[in-house]
């Protein structure tokens, strides 16, 4: 009978964590702590692809090729030294993909900064996700990302926190699904209506009280978000105060797409000289302004496209204690002549469709909302969210059965 491995299923972490020096040789070498010789490789919340073939970047030269990743060993590996080194898996043909597992080297020791992107020809590749292993176990760690149809998945290695070596013991691609949109184009709801978080893909907050699926206030149906900020909350390490949800959303370049949703700022709201983010669509880059992103400055709400400082597209005046409504239309692109945005605001049509570079050159964006602030914000900030809904037409974020009165 053969042996279960501990795994462990991460949350997404965005972001990127800085790399030690060069190894010396001995410590690179060193065997794992826990090694399953023969066994073969258990995953947890992942349904395992088979890959028809593996290449990399290179190897260490000293047997420490790309093929052991597909030997269900630990105690064999892949190893190349330097930032940006790749493994390359094959599927044979275009799968369904929505995670990848991986059981990192000495990955009880060290944690590893990576990202992973998707090709369908080999040629062209796209990221799905960026992130960092746990740096607390030798087993296999998931890695979920939205699903999408390809044919081989890469992971590049950034190092990790004890020097630059990329090491991996093992690496299965998972199986994932690809709704086909429904009748009318809906292509994601996330509004609430399951009375938890889980239509979304996970969460930045310090505590669980910090966004809260809620009965009241609502804008439709039963369920909104409240989402709170206090000063202090900072649950990435990272710039600003944030308590957010975000969804994979990983629309491609030239890809065209209508969300609509609800925001609603209650009469104690802060009224700040700086920027307190409710929404944005973030680039997977670590650093840095999101190309999109809808703010509160003093008492304006604001649309900026392109960053910092970016372009102010649209602004009115703030309202305390009404909902906002938004239909937002975007082309995703980074070039300006083929990206555009559009916006209805209230119900009426506030921005018309203006050509503007949506996305950073070789990135994709996700979307994230709830209440990301400036550190220097000293009241308690929250935000109420609801109706969010992404689809194909104008016609579908409206459907009659989510229409807003």
């Amino acid at each position: 009978m053969k042996k279960t491995l501990l795994l462990v299923e991460t949350l997404f972490v965005l972001g990127a964590v800085g790399c030690g020096a060069p190894e010396d040789a001995p410590l690179d070498d060193l065997p794992p702590s826990m090694t399953t010789s023969g066994e073969d490789l258990t995953t947890s919340g992942c349904t395992q692809l088979t890959p028809s073939s593996v290449k990399a970047s290179g190897d260490d030269g000293d047997g420490s090729i790309a093929a052991n990743s597909l030997d269900d060993k630990l105690d064999t590996r892949w190893s190349s030294l330097g930032k940006g080194q790749w493994i390359d898996y094959d599927l044979g043909s275009t799968k369904a993909v929505g995670a990848i597992s991986v059981a990192w080297h000495q990955g009880n020791t060290r944690a590893n900064t990576f990202t992973v992107s998707a090709s369908p020809d080999g040629m062209t590749y796209t990221q799905v996700y960026s992130g960092k292993s746990t740096g607390t176990t030798t087993a296999a760690e998931t890695y979920k990302f939205t699903s999408l149809n390809t044919r081989r998945v890469r992971i590049y290695v950034q190092g990790n926190t004890v020097n630059d070596w990329a090491s991996i013991a093992e690496a299965r691609p998972c199986a994932g699904t690809v709704t086909t949109p429904t009748p009318g184009g809906i292509v994601w709801r996330g509004d609430f209506e399951s009375g938890d978080r889980n239509q979304w893909d996970g969460t930045q907050m310090v505590s669980s009280d910090r966004l809260q699926v809620i009965p009241s206030p609502v804008r439709e149906g039963g369920y909104a978000l409240k989402a709170t900020v206090r000063q202090g909350d900072d649950p990435i390490n990272s710039s600003g105060n944030r308590n957010e949800i975000f969804k994979q959303t990983n629309e491609a370049a030239g890809s065209e797409y209508w969300y609509r949703w609800s925001t609603r700022f209650p009469s104690d709201f802060p009224s700040a000289k700086t920027w307190q983010l409710f929404t944005q669509w973030h680039h997977t880059g670590c650093c840095g302004s999101p190309p999109v992103e809808f703010y509160v400055y003093g008492e304006e709400m604001r649309l900026n496209i392109g960053g910092s400082p970016g372009v102010i597209v649209w602004k009115t005046p703030l309202v305390r204690n009404a909902w906002h409504d938004f239909v937002f239309h975007v082309k995703w692109s980074p070039n300006a002549s083929v990206g555009f945005v559009e916006l209805y605001y209230d119900g009426n049509l506030v921005l018309p469709k203006r050509y503007i570079a949506t996305q950073y050159s070789g990135q994709l964006n996700y979307l994230k909302i709830g209440l990301y602030r400036n550190d220097t914000v000293a009241p308690v900030g929250v935000v109420y969210h609801d109706g969010w809904v992404m689809g194909r037409t104008k016609e579908d974020v409206l459907d009659a059965n989510y229409r807003l009165n």
